[in-house]
């Protein structure tokens, strides 16, 4: 049987990803089979989750997925020793509206799954009041219990002594206190870290965060606050249907997120993924039937994109007979251009009339329920697609027909519609899930 546990904390940013990596490393370092999971829709946790496991790593999301849907992706960790679910945010933070079956917090997976919560709390700036947070978020909603408290980046031995006191004093346990350490903080950028397969090193720096965590934290405490658990058979399975039967999939450091579900479910399906390298100047396979690019960091390899004209005009002879779509990224670069940071705009392959830019940059996050007003590969017109989105770009043009209406978590109407245009369309959003 297998033992469950989330890591959450009250915030973002106070080292939820490190100590889940580090908690994943070290067991595994002591022939424990680890399984992880990404609680929202962070598209880049779970490469990192594979590299500290060996194991792939899932997105699972109460607002855009349905409860057999969640029960179905979990279910890969019935042969696990233990299984780690990593929160997005503060351990109770969703959206206001509730989705298909929660609003996305790490707390509606916690409840569901019957896991309980190691909270990493940091204690900068503050002592005893860790506690009053502590004992907050323990007693904040029924249904989710409090495993213990892992301190992260204590001042000092008094600074870690006031306190634990006050953690033991409020009926809490402490697993272990983590002094301030640099040589285990993972690279960021714009949209979050730096990915895993970008970092050479990434291998020694979970090896460093394994060694660093098992000299300051119980490890055995910890896993045995974890909950048995057996996964039971799910109702239903993913509910994302393949584009098409043989699949281009851009897919290098400019387009790299892709939600690990998605290729499961296509490849469940009987779907062949065909990836091709845009920044490599490749084009994609012949033999593929739809094209799909999906999202990543364009802007920063916008010069390369634009130069790489086989790739631009494979791209527009594969665009001519068969679908293409792109999602936030990808339809980027499906625009006429693109213009980056420095103010340098960049011609792109202008199969859609979408300009963007990044000169003036202003953050586009949050959950997206869009009806399709017309196809798009693999979802007919009338759909209803949960996905996710989360860019700095700005719309400068957006003058093809609009691909769907699409609103955020709280209703309302957004001007990101999408765009459609021939066989070819794109969306900000990535998609996660149609709804049934």
């Amino acid at each position: 049987m297998a033992a469950g546990l989330v890591i959450s904390a009250p915030a973002s940013g106070v080292g939820k990803t490190t100590l889940t990596l580090a908690l994943a490393r070290a067991w595994r370092d002591r022939g424990l089979n680890v399984q992880c999971f990404k609680s929202g829709p962070d598209y880049i946790d779970p490469a990192f989750h594979a590299a500290a496991t060996g194991r792939a790593s899932v997105n699972v999301d109460s607002w855009a997925m349905d409860r057999g849907t969640i029960l179905h992706l979990v279910s890969r960790g019935r042969d696990a020793d233990i299984v780690l679910a990593e929160g997005s945010m503060g351990l109770f933070d969703g959206v206001a509206a509730r989705g298909v079956c929660g609003t996305g917090a790490t707390a509606d997976i916690a409840e569901m799954l019957g896991w309980p919560v190691l909270l990493v709390i940091d204690p900068s700036g503050q002592a005893q009041t860790a506690a009053a947070i502590a004992a907050g978020l323990r007693d904040y909603r029924p249904g989710v219990r409090l495993a213990g408290v892992v301190l992260n980046r204590v001042a000092s031995p008094r600074h870690e002594d006031l306190v634990r006191r006050a953690l033991v004093d409020a009926g809490i346990a402490v697993f272990g206190a983590l002094p301030r350490h640099a040589e285990i903080s993972l690279p960021k950028r714009h949209l979050g870290l730096v990915q895993a397969e970008e970092q050479a090193e990434i291998g020694k720096l979970i090896d460093e965060a394994a060694r660093f965590v098992a000299e300051h934290v119980d490890l055995d405490a910890v896993l045995r606050s974890a909950a048995g658990w057996s996964p039971q058979p799910a109702a239903s399975g993913l509910n994302v249907a393949p584009p098409g039967q043989r699949i281009a999939l851009a897919r290098d450091a400019a387009f790299s997120f892709v939600y690990p579900h998605m290729l499961e479910a296509w490849r469940a399906a009987g779907a062949e993924i065909l990836p091709f390298s845009p920044l490599a100047d490749e084009t994609p396979h012949a033999s593929a039937d739809v094209c799909w690019l999906p999202g990543g960091y364009p802007e920063l390899h916008a010069g390369r994109i634009a130069s790489n004209a086989r790739f631009r005009d494979g791209l527009r002879a594969f665009a001519e007979t068969r679908p293409v779509h792109g999602e936030c990224g990808g339809y980027m670069v499906l625009g006429a251009a693109l213009t980056d940071a420095d103010g340098i705009r960049h011609a792109m392959t202008g199969l859609l009339g979408l300009e963007t830019s990044f000169a003036k940059r202003r953050m586009h996050l949050g959950y997206r329920l869009a009806a399709l007003a017309a196809p798009m590969p693999g979802h007919r017109p009338g759909a209803r697609l949960r996905g996710h989105e989360f860019h700095y770009s700005t719309i400068v043009a957006q003058p093809d027909t609009p691909l769907a209406v699409v609103h955020d978590a709280t209703g309302a109407v957004i001007a990101e519609t999408g765009s459609q245009r021939g066989y070819v369309s794109g969306t900000f959003f990535h998609l996660i899930a149609e709804d049934r």
